[in-house]
């Protein structure tokens, strides 16, 4: 078994572990102590050129293998994920600063994502299409799309990289895979079960570096045939630039800002609870996390202070202590403008009803207490930048229709959340909201099975389900004309 040995901090190229060509290594920070907990091997554009060319080189082989035989590989790594997810989870919360419960879920969606698209990858399907002439006969088959360059940021520094590593192995695609360099152990991790489970050496391949090098080394060598991005829209729209070069396939999983709708059927303090579990999980630092919430005026005041006790109750702490529900922000400047959004709300007329600020009870650490505002003027930046932070701006309203036009004017249209039992409004929400996942009263939507991604700004293609596959793959038409009998 290969290994990354003492240290987690090798990157993985062409199946060995190896430290950068320029000596250079970073330091990862945990947030909940701000201690260096590690240091890892920081490359740059050469690591990037030589990870693409060992994807190359694997892929006619790997692309050859049956799909049964791949799903072997990636079946053995959920396997071995679960085995050690206490292990995973620990390294996973020491780097980003989500409780370990958390952790722990996060891990266990990436291995049924690996084992998902095991499974999938042998229904990558082509057509026989109808002859319209005497003597021809048409069909077409699937094509992995190529050599594949996956970025991925910090809040889910496993599961991100599994929606795109997943799938592109499945179809028989080559990987090589960038993780944020605050959050690059547990994906380490990671590659050591898919060595394990029996990975050929070039198949998938793990860089760490300046985001920005590493990308331009994706957009300029023609070897890396797709990238598949998860991030800010900014950096999307960047990306997209560049791609138009060579006309290169990307996936881009960008922004939201989630409207949470709360009609008046619904239970208020039920309600409650759920929005505030959808909120403040990985601290709000989440793409589909609810960031709006448009609460009817009948039930205003009650789901208001079930949100503020039930916010206030979280318990704030190191994510590896029993009990913690609430860890650190990732990083110091998350917490700056988490800050800085709720004095800009302030300002602006904005009440706190509990937290709004750094919390005084750890020595060390990014620590922001879970916050709720109210009477929020539209000028405030949290309704138009996305909010990245643990901060819940309540709104209200009437009709529905003011509600849907309301939830709608941003530029993102990732995900929406609405709550009621009223069947009709239900479709009505479904039918006229702007976004790629509607969440009908339920807060934590994402499952392999089902299609994960966004609208407008927020980004281009889908990840997860099937779509999530023909994200790596081409169509070929192929045309006979049968010699006459």
């Amino acid at each position: 078994m290969a290994t990354a040995t003492a240290s987690l901090k090798r990157m993985y190229i062409d199946g060995k572990w190896s430290a950068a060509e320029n000596g250079k290594t970073l330091g990862v920070i945990n947030p909940a102590t701000e201690a260096v907990i590690d240091e890892i091997a920081y490359g740059g554009r050469g690591e990037a050129r030589h990870a693409l060319e060992a994807a190359q080189r694997a892929m006619p082989a790997w692309m050859k293998l049956t799909a049964w035989d791949r799903a072997k590989i990636l079946k053995k790594t959920a396997d071995l994920m679960r085995e050690r997810l206490d292990a995973l989870a620990r390294t996973l919360t020491m780097e980003q600063g989500k409780p370990v419960a958390e952790s722990k879920a996060e891990i266990l969606h990436s291995a049924d994502t690996f084992e998902w698209f095991a499974e999938e990858g042998k229904r990558a399907y082509g057509q026989v299409i109808p002859n319209s002439q005497p003597g021809k006969r048409h069909v077409t088959v699937k094509h992995p799309v190529g050599v594949v360059g996956a970025i991925s940021p910090w809040n889910f520094p496993i599961t991100l990289q599994s929606r795109k590593i997943a799938p592109a192995l499945a179809v028989g695609c080559t990987v090589v895979a960038k993780p944020a360099s605050q959050t690059p152990l547990s994906l380490v991790q990671v590659f050591e079960c898919m060595i394990e489970a029996g990975l050929p050496a070039g198949v998938a391949n793990l860089v760490m570096g300046p985001a920005q090098e590493i990308a331009d080394e994706f957009l300029e060598n023609p070897i890396c045939r797709k990238i598949s991005f998860t991030g800010s829209t900014e950096v999307g729209k960047q990306l997209m630039r560049g791609a138009a070069d060579q006309v290169k396939r990307i996936s881009l999983e960008l922004g939201g800002h989630a409207p949470l709708i709360v009609f008046p059927d619904a239970d208020p303090e039920a309600v409650a609870k759920a929005a505030v579990i959808g909120k403040f999980r990985n601290n709000g630092q989440v793409c589909i996390a609810p960031s709006r919430f448009f609460i009817h005026k009948d039930v205003q005041k009650k789901f208001t202070e079930a949100a503020v006790e039930f916010a206030r109750n979280l318990k704030l702490g190191n994510g590896l202590d029993a009990g913690t529900e609430i860890g650190p922000m990732f990083e110091k400047r998350a917490m700056e403008q988490a800050i800085a959004l709720v004095d800009d709300a302030k300002r602006h007329g904005a009440k706190v009803l509990t937290g709004g600020k750094r919390s005084t009870r750890f020595e060390h650490g990014y620590f922001f207490e879970p916050t709720v505002l109210a009477d929020l003027s539209p000028q405030s930046r949290i309704l138009t930048d996305e909010p990245f932070a643990p901060v819940m701006p309540l709104l209200d309203f009437n009709k529905i229709e003011d509600v849907i036009q309301a939830a709608n004017n941003t530029r993102y249209g990732l995900a929406s959340y609405v709550f009621t039992n009223d069947l009709t409004i239900a479709w009505r929400m479904a039918e006229g909201l702007e976004a790629g996942i509607i969440c009908i009263n339920d807060p934590v939507p994402a499952v392999p099975q089902c299609p994960f991604g966004g609208m407008k700004e927020s980004g281009l293609g889908r990840e997860l389900a099937h779509e999530g596959l023909e994200a790596y793959l081409e169509t070929k038409y192929v045309s006979f004309k049968l010699r006459d009998s």
